[in-house]
């Protein structure tokens, strides 16, 4: 058990060290504590107490890993609304782009710019992400025409 509860504590860190633990809810938090709590009583000769909420945290974070592949394929499944003008118009402008763009021209100048706004580079992610959504709707409204 000792094992165990190395490998649990090698998982908090690694969630802790790779940004995943800020991106979790606050079921998620007490799932990986009651986990990290179970592995220590189970550690310490307590398998009674630490198993039910060992075997308790794996199933809840097994049932997670599910529900979010289902909710991935339901959105790939759902089809995109035609894209309106004037939105075409407003990312064209935003990356700066000729109504002739092609997709090589789109993809290039989103390089160019996300380069210079990304949050890594000291811009913000809001300004990041509509530069994300304009490549996408003129990359979709490419593939339409």
């Amino acid at each position: 058990m000792g094992l165990l509860t190395l490998l649990i504590a090698a998982l908090a860190i690694w969630l802790i060290w790779t940004g995943k633990l800020q991106r979790m809810t606050a079921k998620d938090g007490m799932a990986l504590g009651a986990a990290l709590v179970g592995a220590v009583l189970a550690a310490k000769g307590k398998p009674v107490i630490g198993a039910p909420l060992l075997i308790g945290a794996a199933l809840f974070f097994a049932k997670q890993g599910n529900m979010k592949a289902k909710v991935k394929a339901r959105k790939r499944a759902v089809p995109s609304a035609p894209a309106r003008a004037d939105d075409v118009a407003k990312a064209r402008a935003l990356l700066g782009l000729a109504p002739d763009a092609d997709a090589k021209a789109i993809r290039a100048a989103h390089r160019r710019l996300i380069a210079s706004v990304h949050p890594d580079k000291g811009g913000t992610e809001a300004l990041a992400a509509q530069i994300n959504a304009a490549r996408d709707l003129l990359l979709a409204e490419q593939k339409q025409r």
